[in-house]
C-alpha cells in the first residue's frame, strides 16, 4: 500500500467519532486499494467534513450536498461492514 492510501487509511479509522472509525475505517481497508486517483481525491475530501455531517449522510438522516453525490459515497452508502 502506497503512503498516500496508507494515510488515507489511518484518517479513516481514527476521526474522532467512533461510529465514524468502525465504518469508515472498514470501508477503506476493504476499498482503498482499489481505488483510482479520482476515486481517493473524492475520499479524501470527505473524510474534510465534519464528523456530524458525515454520520449523518452515511446513516441517511441528511440529504447529500450535490458536491458529496459521486461513485464513491455510493460505494460508502451500499457497504456492509458485516460481511
Amino acid at each position: 500500500m502506497d503512503a498516500r492510501r496508507k494515510r488515507l487509511l489511518f484518517r479513516s479509522a481514527h476521526r474522532g467519532m467512533q461510529e465514524n472509525d468502525l465504518f469508515l475505517g472498514r470501508f477503506a481497508e476493504r476499498h482503498l486499494e482499489t481505488m483510482n486517483d479520482e476515486q481517493l481525491d473524492r475520499f479524501e475530501a470527505l473524510l474534510e467534513e465534519n464528523d456530524n455531517d458525515q454520520f449523518n449522510w452515511i446513516s441517511r438522516r441528511e440529504s447529500l450536498p450535490a458536491a458529496l453525490d459521486h461513485d464513491v459515497m455510493k460505494m460508502i452508502l451500499s457497504f456492509n461492514i458485516f460481511p
